[in-house]
């Protein structure tokens, strides 16, 4: 990204001025400048809404040091990011700020960090992602993207509110959960339509006290801004109704996890390349390319779309969540599943969907190596191996070494070790985010070195 210069923060202030004249209209006194660190969890400043445009124009300040944050809210000691000196600036995007409905009061935007100079700076996953987008687009392609939100609701117990006690214990997938939260549900779904998110679908999941959301596709730093919006949504309307909500990898073990399912499709010309070709299933030539550059790269991919610990914990064969390196045609149990849609619809439903992601990633990252992954395989012209049908756990190993269904990471150490030796998504990321994420990694698996997952669980459980 282009450093900052003086026309450009005048325009900046210019344009804020509007945005702030229209949300004091609307009695918003406070914005909420957001961005997410590299463990995934969202932290912010806010500022009063007349002082927005100075904000737009000279960003607001904030330490490196939340890039070796840790889960915990420990700092990664012995890291270039983990010092008390040095100073970046938030920039509110002023085209993404919405009045929060669930938050009465508060507008929220998400930040680009920029140094005090201006200039881009290397380890903001959001600048990242802009870039890969718009070098996409230099190609001649657009991706359309959507993520999947999984979150569980609990009682808060009073007394010791970090245990778990789910909201709702009724049938998976079943009308009795919604109608003992339907108020709750409503609210949640009216609050993001009138903070500008639209909601497409949303159901009781397989676990107790689980739902699931789907939110329109768009493209890739929209789906990431909308994943931060969501959350903090869904969070408020929780409080609102005395529950409490995560989005936690896995609650309590021994439960299947909460996913973040990514789906994407590729564009090019106004046409969507994941349908109408020669390919299997009919997926098209250049969607085949790109969705084989995701498989080759999915082992590396694990270290940002599954971060945490904890992640792990939900990566279970016969769990619907991908654990095996394969493809196939509407197969859950797949690492990425391909969607046709229904016949009529096809030249705009079809995508991929990578099952394995959860809700710890920071979007902006998780979006980030997908398209870089991708991009990588559309280059090469990479193809995809034969299809899996069914769950691959249930092939004998040999069957399964025949075919090159290989298991993924299976623990974050792996993922770690895949995404260090993996020269495309380093080369995507540079040099000093790639290894700020390695090294927040590591620092996280020190810290539950010594954990059991009862552990693992208790202490990651309200942190996403």
């Amino acid at each position: 990204m282009e450093p900052l210069t003086e026309q450009l923060r005048r325009d900046r202030a210019h344009r804020a001025s509007a945005v702030a004249a229209t949300l004091s209209s609307r009695d918003i006194d406070l914005v909420a400048v957001t961005w997410v660190d590299t463990s995934g969890i969202v932290r912010m400043k806010a500022v009063p809404v007349e002082r927005f445009s100075h904000a737009a124009a000279w960003g607001v300040g904030a330490s490196p040091v939340f890039d070796a944050f840790l889960v915990d809210d420990s700092i990664l000691s012995g890291h270039v990011a983990g010092g008390p000196t040095g100073d970046l600036r938030l920039y509110p995007d002023v085209e993404r700020v919405t009045p929060v409905a669930a938050l009465p009061g508060w507008a929220w935007a998400p930040a680009d960090r920029y140094a005090q100079s201006g200039a881009p700076h290397p380890r903001d996953p959001r600048l990242l992602l802009r870039r890969l987008v718009a070098e996409l687009a230099d190609d001649g392609y657009e991706l359309c993207t959507a993520i999947e939100f999984e979150w569980t609701v609990a009682h808060p117990d009073p007394h010791d509110p970090d245990t778990f006690h789910p909201a709702t214990s009724a049938p998976a997938y079943g009308m009795a959960r919604v109608s003992e939260l339907a108020a709750y549900l409503r609210d949640v779904v009216s609050k993001l339509r009138d903070s500008g998110v639209a909601v497409e679908q949303i159901h009781p999941e397989y676990e107790v006290g689980q739902f699931e959301l789907s939110v329109a596709a768009g493209d890739p730093v929209h789906t990431a801004d909308n994943a931060v919006l969501v959350r903090e949504v869904v969070r408020a309307v929780s409080g609102a109704h005395g529950l409490r909500a995560t989005f936690s990898p896995m609650v309590v073990p021994g439960v299947v996890g909460n996913g973040g399912h990514v789906h994407l499709s590729l564009w090019r010309e106004g046409m969507n390349r994941m349908c109408g070709g020669p390919g299997p299933f009919g997926i098209g030539a250049e969607g085949e390319n790109f969705a084989a550059g995701i498989l080759e790269h999915l082992p590396a991919l694990l270290a940002v779309g599954c971060p945490a610990v904890a992640s792990y914990l939900r990566l279970q064969p016969s769990h619907w969540a991908g654990v095996f390196r394969c493809w196939g045609l509407e197969n859950r149990e797949a690492a990425v599943r391909y969607i046709t849609g229904s016949e009529g619809e096809r030249d705009h439903a079809a995508n991929i969907e990578v099952k394995t992601f959860d809700a710890a990633a920071n979007p902006y990252l998780a979006l980030a190596g997908l398209l870089a992954a991708g991009r990588a395989g559309l280059r090469a012209g990479a193809t995809l191996p034969e299809p899996v049908d069914g769950d691959p756990a249930r092939l004998d190993s040999a069957t399964r070494s025949a075919r090159g269904i290989t298991r993924l990471p299976t623990t974050l150490a792996d993922a770690v070790a895949a995404f260090a030796t993996d020269d495309v998504l380093c080369a995507a990321f540079g040099d000093e985010l790639a290894d700020t994420i390695g090294s927040v990694r590591r620092g996280e698996i020190a810290l539950f070195a010594d954990a059991t997952p009862e552990e693992i669980t208790d202490a990651s459980r309200w942190r996403y």
